[in-house]
C-alpha cells in the first residue's frame, strides 16, 4: 500500500527545509515585529499610568490649593465684613454723639434766646407800665 522508495525522505527533507526558510524569512520577522509592538504597548501603557498617576497627584494639590484659597477669601471676607461693621458702628456713634452736641447746644442757645426774650419782655412791660402809670397819675407822681 505504501511504497517507502526515496520520496519519503525527500519529501521529509523539503517540509524540514521548507519549515527552517519560512522560518527564518516569515516567522522569526514576524515574532521580532509581534515582540516590538508588545514592547511598545508595555512602555506606552506604563508611561500612561505614570503619567495619570502624576495628573492625579497634581489635581490633588491643586484641589488642596484650592481649598486653600478659598479658605483664605472667606477669613478675607469675614475679615472686611467685621471691619465694615465695626467702622458703621463707629460711624453711627460718631454720629449720634454730634447729634447730641448739636442738640446740646441748640438747647443752650435756645435757654439763652429765652432769657434774652424774657429780659426784654420784662424791660418792655417795665416801660409800658410805666407809661400807664404815668397816663393815669401823671408823670410828677411816678417818679
Amino acid at each position: 500500500m505504501f511504497d517507502f522508495d526515496a520520496t519519503l525522505p525527500l519529501m521529509a527533507l523539503q517540509f524540514i527545509l521548507l519549515a527552517i526558510i519560512l522560518n527564518a524569512i516569515f516567522y522569526k520577522p514576524l515574532n521580532k515585529a509581534l515582540d516590538e509592538r508588545a514592547d511598545y504597548i508595555r512602555q506606552k501603557q506604563s508611561g500612561g499610568q505614570k503619567e495619570l498617576a502624576e495628573a492625579k497627584e497634581l489635581a490633588a494639590q491643586y484641589e488642596q490649593q484650592l481649598a486653600e484659597a478659598r479658605k483664605q477669601s472667606q477669613e478675607i471676607v469675614a475679615q472686611a465684613q467685621s471691619e465694615a461693621k465695626q467702622l458703621a458702628s463707629e460711624a453711627v456713634a460718631e454720629a449720634q454723639r454730634e447729634a447730641i452736641a448739636k442738640k446740646e447746644a441748640a438747647a443752650q442757645e435756645i435757654e439763652q434766646q429765652r432769657q434774652e426774650a424774657l429780659k426784654t419782655l420784662e424791660q418792655q412791660v417795665d416801660t409800658l407800665s410805666r407809661q400807664i402809670l404815668e397816663k393815669l397819675l401823671g408823670p410828677e407822681l411816678v417818679k
